[in-house]
């Protein structure tokens, strides 16, 4: 069973959302990560890039698969985490304690077309 956490707004692409004030933190799901299989890289963006609604803002790359990582808010990238870029593997560790980008959100509007936890739980199930 993956883990969601309450509070949080997902994507149907798998991305989840913590707000914080104009800041839209995001990283993947536990489902996402567990479906890829031990993750090898992750390909981050640029800070200070904007970034459109359902636009791909980088890649994680598996032994398995590749996949696209696509945003669930429209913006300004105000931080990435760089971390990832050595130690790919910490989103198998905790995909929600290791967040991918920050975001500065353009339309805080688009956050309701979000799904909650418990819509998202239903569509993984």
């Amino acid at each position: 069973m993956s883990k969601i956490i309450e509070g949080l707004l997902y994507s149907e692409s798998h991305e989840w959302v913590k707000v914080d004030g104009k800041v839209a933190i995001i990283g993947v799901t536990d489902f996402a990560q567990s479906e890829m299989g031990d993750i090898t890289y992750v390909d981050l963006p640029s800070k200070d890039d904007d970034i459109t609604k359902d636009e791909d803002f980088g890649a994680l790359e598996s032994v398995k698969a590749s996949s696209e990582l696509l945003c669930p808010v429209s913006g300004t990238i105000v931080a990435v985490n760089e971390k990832l870029e050595d130690a790919p593997e910490l989103i198998n560790e905790d995909p929600y304690a290791n967040w991918i980008i920050k975001v500065e959100m353009s339309d805080a509007s688009e956050l309701n077309s979000l799904l909650t936890a418990a819509a998202y739980a239903e569509i993984i199930k």
